[in-house]
């Protein structure tokens, strides 16, 4: 295809969730593009501030509601970087972190259109700094481990049991759907006293937290709104948050501005 520019494709990490938690070379590259493919959890905050002539295309995963399929996606960065010539592939967090960034990298550079990453900072660390919940302690934690609750086939991934099994900090991302069954599993290796806490809309204006333990899940799933994705941190880091006390253990609910 003859075309008056060099298509080219750079996947950039929106951040977790805020718009000025981009990084600045991220925002750099929003504002050179020509056209960009964004993900549901990207700020709205973000498109608002581009030129009215850069293209925006939604190709957002939500609660198995896809827009379109993955393959889908592959094909239309190159038909648009073909198109445009300059793309940014807009995704929340880091493009690496259950991004599947290799695979449209792998399938865009097949075509000969070179490929570059803006890391972006993860909400799997940044949202529970934001509420003050550190992933390492001295004397309570020496190390995280960030994995996703489910495979593909809906069962539970082996790393959430490795992890349960150990002292390691647990941040479960994608898996707010399935709070009270992950509950169940990690308590039958750490007890039903262990500290987990569930942030949805983290970084953002309408942050909310809510700390329990293990076994205070089940009293309290009526008050979160399962359909809104989230993140789960489970280990002994929780009890950082101000929210958490040792008389109340059984629910503490706190909601943040």
């Amino acid at each position: 295809m003859n075309v008056a520019f060099e298509p080219k494709v750079t996947l950039v990490g929106a951040g977790p969730g805020s718009h000025d938690l981009i990084t600045v070379r991220g925002l750099r590259a929003l504002q050179e593009c020509k056209a960009v493919l964004y993900d549901a959890l990207v700020s709205e905050k973000l498109l608002e501030g581009l030129h009215s002539a850069v293209k925006k295309i939604y190709v957002g995963k939500r609660c198995s509601k896809h827009s379109l399929k993955q393959n889908a996606i592959n094909q239309l960065l190159v038909e648009t970087a073909f198109q445009y010539g300059s793309v940014v592939r807009l995704k929340g967090g880091d493009p690496f972190v259950f991004g599947r960034a290799t695979e449209e990298i792998s399938y865009v550079e097949s075509f000969g259109i070179p490929v570059s990453v803006v890391p972006g900072v993860s909400s799997a660390l940044a949202v529970p700094s934001s509420q003050g919940i550190p992933m390492t302690s001295r004397g309570i934690s020496s190390s995280f481990w960030v994995m996703t609750a489910t495979k593909r086939d809906g069962s539970f991934s082996e790393d959430l049991y490795y992890a349960a099994r150990s002292a390691t900090t647990m941040v479960i991302l994608m898996g707010v759907r399935k709070l009270q069954q992950i509950a169940q599993e990690v308590s039958k290796y750490r007890g039903s006293m262990m500290p987990i806490a569930i942030i949805q809309n983290g970084t953002m204006s309408n942050e909310s937290c809510t700390i329990t333990t293990l076994g205070g899940v089940t009293n309290m799933t009526d008050t979160l709104d399962l359909t809104k994705p989230g993140i789960i941190v489970i280990g002994n880091v929780v009890a950082e948050h101000p929210a958490f006390f040792e008389e109340e253990v059984q629910r503490v609910v706190h909601s943040c501005l």
